[in-house]
């Protein structure tokens, strides 16, 4: 399986590509799209949108996992950042890729132990389970870390999936290991 995971943002979307074979889990790839603030709303919703698209091609992912945003003490920060979001899912989808959305909770939960943890925790976590070299970007740190904690998710859903204990279309109802909503 090779996963695709995406950290949005209108000024800055980061992406993290690994291939997952059992419990092992090797990167692909990583990067930022680092969006113009010079240009109209849809022009930047555009960059994404392209890029994403061209990162699809180029990398070949089986299935993608995307932050979902939090709600924040700004409102208009919120549409924003949910805007980058919505431009994102239409280039995964567009792409024919399976989209799965985590809350930074619970990417965090899953690749550091801790739902609160610092960013520099989660570079150096993702730096760890990766055998990088180097300490990856922030932006691409959290997209990794996205694909990572798909990469522990989904052996539950899909073991769910095939013991007939989880219909295919609740699959996006299990959140930590546990059946919600």
């Amino acid at each position: 399986m090779r996963i695709l995971g995406i950290d949005p943002g209108l000024r800055r979307t980061g992406f993290g590509v690994i291939d997952v074979d059992g419990p092992r889990l090797r990167y692909v790839s990583s990067g930022t799209i680092v969006v113009p603030t010079d240009q109209p709303l849809a022009g930047r919703l555009k960059v994404i949108l392209d890029n994403i698209r061209e990162i699809v091609q180029t990398t070949n992912p089986t299935v993608s996992a995307l932050e979902k945003v939090f709600v924040n003490t700004n409102p208009a920060s919120t549409l924003l950042l949910g805007q980058a979001r919505g431009a994102a899912m239409c280039a995964l989808a567009d792409s024919l890729l399976e989209v799965h959305e985590y809350t930074a909770l619970q990417v965090k939960k899953s690749v550091v132990g801790n739902g609160h943890a610092a960013k520099e925790q989660v570079q150096k976590m993702v730096q760890h389970l990766l055998g990088l070299s180097g300490v990856p970007t922030a932006d691409s740190a959290d997209a990794l870390a996205c694909a990572i904690c798909h990469a522990h998710f989904h052996p539950l859903t899909q073991r769910l999936k095939d013991t007939g204990q989880l219909p295919a279309s609740q699959a996006s109802r299990v959140r930590g290991g546990r059946l919600v909503g």
